[in-house]
């Protein structure tokens, strides 16, 4: 007889049931094929980041490379939908998200970066001064705001069925954004993670840890923002 009685094994060694397989791998799957896609989607911005050894001094030229990002992140957030759904058509889930959000997605981006580069730019400009340091902490704000709000927005264009109007949206997600503001400074830590990892090593950055941190940001931005795209979703 075993040591734990009736001849059982104990239950830490009893095998995981195959469901719970299934779903590991299929999870894994669909975060590989998703830097993948990032990838393809963003080629010519990692290229110039493997070839450019200081891409902050180069930074208005990367801001404008980055602009397929934002319809990269809507495909991206619409495969994580998915995979919460129990979909692991990840081909059909990003591109079906990329094409109904490229344009908005990719006017998001746009305006965000110009703002933040704005901000970021006057900020830079003003610290030197006597009373610029007093300025900071509003150009720091300001800009994780706008950080914010895009991201919410592109969540929504993720999981929109049919045309999103932005413009009304834009209060209720300010609203949420700020009342969930630790989801929020959540956000901004583990993107500002994901960017560093791709500018210290763009390849490696992109095809390995991409997908997880990326996971982070939209299921923390979708949880701040449920109250809009519930509503959303019963309106359409």
């Amino acid at each position: 007889m075993s040591a734990y009685g009736g001849g059982r094994a104990p239950r830490l060694l009893r095998p995981a049931r195959q469901e719970t397989y299934e779903k590991l791998f299929s999870t894994v799957y669909v975060g590989l094929m998703i830097n993948v896609l990032l990838a393809v989607t963003c080629a010519p911005l990692l290229a110039a980041l493997a070839i450019v050894k200081d891409p902050i001094a180069s930074w208005p030229f990367f801001a404008v490379l980055s602009l397929p990002c934002g319809p990269a992140l809507a495909g991206a957030f619409g495969c994580f939908a998915g995979l919460v759904e129990g979909s692991t058509d990840v081909l059909r889930a990003f591109w079906c998200s990329y094409r109904r959000a490229a344009r908005q997605a990719f006017l998001l981006w746009a305006g965000g970066t110009a703002a933040v580069s704005v901000l970021v730019v006057d900020m830079a400009a003003v610290t030197p001064t006597g009373w610029g340091p007093a300025l900071v902490p509003f150009f720091l704000t300001v800009s994780a705001l706008v950080v914010t709000v895009v991201l919410a927005f592109l969540v929504l264009l993720a999981e929109a069925s049919g045309p999103v109007r932005l413009r009304p949206l834009v209060l209720p997600c300010l609203y949420l954004v700020v009342r969930r503001w630790y989801l929020s400074v959540l956000d901004i830590a583990v993107l500002g993670l994901a960017v560093s990892v791709v500018l210290l090593k763009p390849v490696a950055g992109i095809f390995l840890a991409c997908s997880p941190l990326l996971y982070v940001v939209w299921a923390t931005t979708r949880f701040a923002v449920a109250p809009v795209l519930s509503r959303h979703r019963q309106e359409t």
